[in-house]
């Protein structure tokens, strides 16, 4: 530790345990809000530890709950934590913890998803894109209801360079249920690829950094947890607009089981759907009968590529939506039969 006053030899004076934080709130997870409790602090120090050197770092904890993350932070030597916190129920406890740490901790009564981050820490801050990664780090341990969306949301933000990433490439390490850990660190060909795997791995460096048992969290939940660290990379893997990335993703995707020729071809509407999603794949060099899991970052960068000009030919392609299509021919059926039970039941 370093000596005297500077700001890594802080450490939290004497504090009520995190269990008996709970009792003297009364404080319980909510089941509908898939909220988990970490009690033990040797854990929480693990978690925090995994996110590298957090000497004089300003911090950004999401869902800091009773508060046990929050004093790992807090004893990590860290210039500024910054929590936002959803559920009124744990914002006294985090109070004792500001009280306990002086002008270390800011607590927001907020919700993630609507934050804005980029305002929150001193300008000074922001680094280049390519350069090494700002002294900004976003740690949590999220409710599982809203791990998947919150880190597709920010993974966005990672392509547009906003949000927590208008200071640069801020790195991320946040808690999820075991199997979406392990879908966003899935390798090519693994059981677990997915849609996730693709989205992250392509703008960022992610790694399965530890599992937690799931008997360490109040109430226990029915799986284990993954930790998962994300780095920004200088320069994604493939160079196309996120949403087009999503649309192409989602739907190779959403026939898992299935060649990936399948899923290409809700790309394009029904009329030209064999011919455009052969030229697709042919342009892109890409094997039809190559399953979802198989297809790598690589794959999908050519595909994105090629499906990029084909919406520059065809203004209407990018906006096309197999679903709405569906919804529209079921709807036209729908009408033909009303017509042809109504002539049925016409008098002769």
């Amino acid at each position: 530790m370093a000596a005297g006053g500077s700001l890594s030899a802080f450490r939290l004076p004497p504090l009520p345990t995190i269990r008996e934080i709970i009792k003297l709130f009364r404080l319980h997870a909510a089941k509908q809000l898939s909220q988990n409790f970490l009690l033990d602090l040797r854990l929480t120090d693990k978690i925090v530890r995994k996110a590298g050197t957090l000497t004089n770092a300003y911090v950004y904890e999401v869902g800091p709950g009773p508060g046990g993350i929050t004093r790992s932070i807090l004893n990590a030597g860290v210039a500024e934590l910054l929590v936002v916190e959803k559920d009124s129920r744990f914002l006294p406890g985090l109070q004792m913890l500001s009280d306990a740490a002086p002008g270390k901790l800011r607590i927001v009564h907020g919700d993630v998803l609507t934050f804005k981050i980029e305002r929150a820490f001193p300008e000074s801050l922001k680094r280049h894109w390519e350069d090494d990664p700002p002294n900004v780090h976003i740690i949590g341990n999220l409710p599982f209801s809203v791990s998947t969306p919150l880190i597709i949301k920010w993974l966005e933000n990672v392509s547009r360079r906003d949000g927590p990433f208008a200071y640069g490439r801020t790195q991320m390490t946040l808690t999820f249920q075991k199997e979406v850990a392990e879908r966003l660190t899935a390798t090519t060909g693994s059981k677990q690829r997915s849609r996730l795997s693709i989205m992250a791995q392509y703008l960022c460096s992610v790694q399965h950094a530890l599992t937690i048992p799931g008997r360490a969290f109040v109430p226990k939940p029915e799986v284990d947890v993954g930790v998962v660290r994300f780095t920004p990379l200088t320069q994604p893997r493939i160079e196309q607009p996120f949403q087009l990335v999503e649309k192409v993703v989602q739907n190779v995707f959403q026939f898992r089981r299935k060649y990936c020729h399948r899923g290409l071809g809700m790309l394009f509407p029904e009329a030209q759907r064999v011919e455009s999603t052969g030229k697709l794949l042919q342009l892109a060099d890409v094997d039809p009968t190559l399953r979802p899991s198989q297809l790598s970052v690589s794959h999908f960068k050519s595909l994105c590529d090629v499906y990029r000009k084909m919406c520059d030919e065809d203004p209407h392609l990018f906006a096309y939506n197999f679903r709405e299509e569906l919804k529209q021919n079921k709807s036209k059926n729908q009408e033909k039969e009303d017509e042809e039970s109504y002539r049925l039941q016409l008098p002769p």
